[in-house]
């Protein structure tokens, strides 16, 4: 049974490398019809914290229950919302005094990180990131955060992708800074362990630099251009939603706002910090796409020339046997030893001991090499 191929990048691939270049279609944003991309029939599940230095309390909770938390409060408050229902957060949102254009971003799949802030609201947009083992394709989330005088509302698609464990953790365990400061060190907290999970999907993409090109190095890779062409699009896709996060955190720093202590500006100058870090990975990535792709390029090259080597020196060898054999065939009644017995046998050995010479010749300037 033969293998079964597909045409990928005007290269024939197996089934089973060209998996790696199907991907998900980009869904353009849509502003007009935010709820359309979004999944009715899943339930949101709400959770909450609150908590100040002395005192904390958790669980799972409801609709109604995480709207009356709106107002003023001796504590921080954290609710996290996994699913995103129309209804549900229109109405969780008038609770807090969300601005209604906040709520279709929210609700708006497919758009680049960014914070907006009102008088009293900050808003940051962010996706987190995941790295897809099956597919090697890196696929995205949209996080929507809410910063008030003293809660903080968080909007995940999946809780199952959810990174928000180490700042659970945090709360739970009495962290004495997490548990004594305001609402906007968690704000911090939650961006910067979104920041922190990009890392990990980065790591996955230098793992696949690295086999690749050891691959290359050792001329055992078979679709080379291929899976460049393929890793590059990945790359640019990182880029593409890494890049304005950098923005995001760089707008906190420039706020104003009353809801964002002058004395955290040092942690969001650590996140800023890791997301620049983050980017330069991403361009270090790309020059190394770019080397691979003339190192391979170079490997295509020098194989063709080794071909088109065999192919000369083969001509060459053949060509005093095509000359000599030109001559006695041509139509003159005095060629010397052509109407001679000896003739055939003379015109054998020259062909033979001719192309015999070249090939010592060749051995010697090292053209077999």
């Amino acid at each position: 049974m033969g293998r079964k191929t597909q045409k990928v990048l005007g290269v024939i691939m197996p089934d089973w490398l060209t998996g790696y270049s199907k991907r998900k279609p980009v869904v353009p944003f849509n502003p007009t019809r935010p709820e359309a991309v979004r999944p009715e029939s899943l339930q949101p599940v709400y959770t909450v914290f609150r908590y100040n230095a002395g005192d904390f309390k958790e669980g799972d909770t409801t609709l109604g229950k995480a709207c009356s938390y709106a107002g003023p409060d001796d504590k921080v408050t954290w609710i996290n919302v996994d699913g995103l229902k129309k209804e549900d957060v229109e109405s969780l949102s008038g609770s807090f005094d969300i601005h209604p254009l906040i709520v279709e971003d929210i609700l708006s799949s497919g758009q680049r990180a960014k914070m907006d802030e009102t008088d009293e609201i900050i808003f940051c947009l962010l996706p987190m990131l995941y790295y897809n083992e099956g597919t090697g394709e890196v696929e995205t989330e949209q996080v929507s955060i809410v910063l008030g005088k003293d809660f903080v509302i968080s909007f995940q698609e999946d809780k199952d992708r959810d990174v928000f464990d180490p700042v659970r953790e945090r709360i739970r365990s009495n962290h004495v800074k997490t548990r004594k400061e305001s609402a906007d060190y968690l704000l911090y907290s939650l961006v910067d362990v979104i920041v922190d999970s990009y890392f990990n999907v980065l790591d996955k993409i230098n793992e696949r630099l690295e086999r690749l090109e050891d691959a290359l190095i050792l001329e055992q890779e078979q679709h080379a251009i291929a899976k460049i062409s393929i890793l590059r699009r990945v790359v640019i896709d990182v880029k593409r939603y890494i890049s304005p996060v950098r923005d995001l955190v760089a707008g906190l720093l420039r706020s104003d706002s009353d809801l964002l202590e002058e004395r955290h500006e040092k942690y969001y100058k650590d996140v800023l910090d890791h997301i620049t870090q983050a980017n330069e990975y991403i361009e270090n990535y790309r020059e190394m796409l770019v080397n691979l792709q003339d190192l391979s390029m170079s490997q295509v090259n020098t194989k063709m020339n080794k071909v088109m080597k065999i192919f000369t020196m083969v001509a060459t060898l053949l060509a005093p046997a095509t000359v000599i054999g030109g001559i006695f065939g041509m139509n003159f009644d005095v060629i010397p030893l052509a109407h001679q017995r000896e003739g055939f046998y003379f015109a054998v050995t020259v062909m033979l001991v001719i192309p015999l010479i070249m090939l010592i010749w060749f051995k010697r300037r090292g053209w077999f090499d």
